[in-house]
């Protein structure tokens, strides 16, 4: 017994589109592909012989036809084929010139006023849940007005991707709901189904659309796991030459300094004293580190304790250099808390595209970016801002 070969191909277009899927079922029935399913984006067919057929779908709210009915259509000549979404296919070779399944236009247009409403109700919906989306991932972009900085974090890069896949699917709601109506609008004028209607065009847009939506949601899938993987948090090790992050040792210069005591453990890292790792799409490599330290038998000039500086610092390698200058603006307004923005001075350096810096007594701090390197320096004790900078230098070369 002879095998019928199955083959998969990408439907052409939207499944409203009735006329174009009746064409496209014709045109492969003469090149030899036999309509058997159609699944939500690949239509199966049998390999065969080449032949004429004619194909009609029948709008049903049903997802079975009754056999009744199928019976009735069958005395009229048209053999129940398949049925997909809120439609019904049945297949009539030429030869056999079965009468159509419906001659009045404004009696079929009674077959989509069903379906009419349901595709305007799906597509409210659909465009509520898109607006609600919106607003929400608008908070986490502009709230703070830091969108380069949520972009290079890139925790939200995820949702993004979602959103304008969902916005995709409610563009198509849309349509689908205004092609229904406009079909329905043109039925009740008398102006019947183009049962040859042209496919072609948008079987390539579609085709298009499809890869380029699997790239981007399997893209999307895969993003968050990449960066679990990537995410780590250390205790800093006492040295670390290697690092491209300042050490609180680089800046004081005095061996007398020690590691402050933990204020908080957690899994074995001293949070006081760590480093962490993150990656991102935009920023592949990425450091935030605290460091606390007390240098015994030394007082705050204030009297208020044991001199104890500390040093934090965020580090990012950009896989855009045209998104340093925007993620220094970010970081200043993301790690002030009570500055006026006129009083981070733009100073000029030789060895940066572009240094910025503040100080308030104790307080240091520094942004800087070269090339595709960023990095954020906040630092508390004496050492002046100059050693801050060039330990920076150092670093980053």
């Amino acid at each position: 017994m002879k095998m019928i070969k199955t083959v998969r191909k990408l439907r052409p277009s939207d499944y409203w589109r009735i006329g174009e899927h009746e064409s496209w079922f014709q045109d492969m029935a003469a090149k030899g592909f036999h309509l058997k399913k159609m699944g939500l984006y690949f239509a199966h067919f049998a390999k065969g012989e080449p032949k004429k057929m004619r194909y009609r779908i029948e709008v049903s709210m049903k997802k079975r036809m009754s056999p009744e009915q199928i019976e009735m259509y069958s005395e009229s000549g048209w053999d129940y084929v398949t049925g997909y979404q809120y439609f019904q296919v049945f297949s009539s070779p030429v030869e056999r010139d079965a009468p159509e399944l419906h001659t009045d236009p404004a009696e079929q247009s009674y077959t989509l006023k069903e379906m009419d409403k349901k595709l305007v109700l799906n597509a409210g919906f659909v465009v509520i849940g898109l607006l609600v989306m919106i607003g929400m991932l608008s908070s986490v972009w502009f709230l703070d007005r830091t969108p380069t900085y949520i972009l290079v974090e890139g925790f939200a890069v995820q949702q993004t991707i979602l959103s304008i896949i969902i916005g995709y699917f409610a563009y198509t709601s849309l349509q689908a709901a205004l092609s229904i109506r406009a079909l329905r609008k043109g039925l009740i004028e008398g102006k019947p189904i183009d049962h040859q209607a042209p496919w072609k065009k948008h079987h390539r847009v579609n085709s298009v659309i499809a890869i380029l939506f699997t790239v981007v949601a399997g893209l999307s899938a895969i993003l968050p796991f990449v960066q679990l993987v990537k995410m780590d948090t250390k205790t800093l090790p006492v040295e670390s030459p290697n690092l491209p992050f300042v050490r609180l040792a680089d800046i004081e210069q005095n061996p007398a300094l020690v590691r402050g005591e933990s204020e908080y453990m957690n899994d074995n890292v001293d949070w006081s004293n760590r480093y962490s790792t993150n990656w991102s799409l935009f920023a592949t490599v990425q450091y935030e580190t605290d460091e606390n330290g007390v240098v015994p038998g030394k007082m705050w000039n204030d009297g208020s304790g044991e001199y104890s500086p500390s040093i934090e610092t965020r580090y990012y390698r950009l896989s855009l250099s045209s998104m340093a200058d925007n993620l220094l603006s970010d970081l200043i307004k993301r790690y002030n808390y009570e500055y006026s923005l006129d009083e981070y001075i733009e100073t000029k350096h030789p060895s940066f595209d572009l240094l910025i810096v503040h100080e308030d007594r104790e307080l240091k701090e520094v942004f800087a970016s070269k090339g595709k390197e960023v990095i954020f320096v906040r630092y508390y004790g004496y050492a002046d801002i100059g050693s801050v900078i060039e330990n920076i230098v150092d670093k980053l070369e």
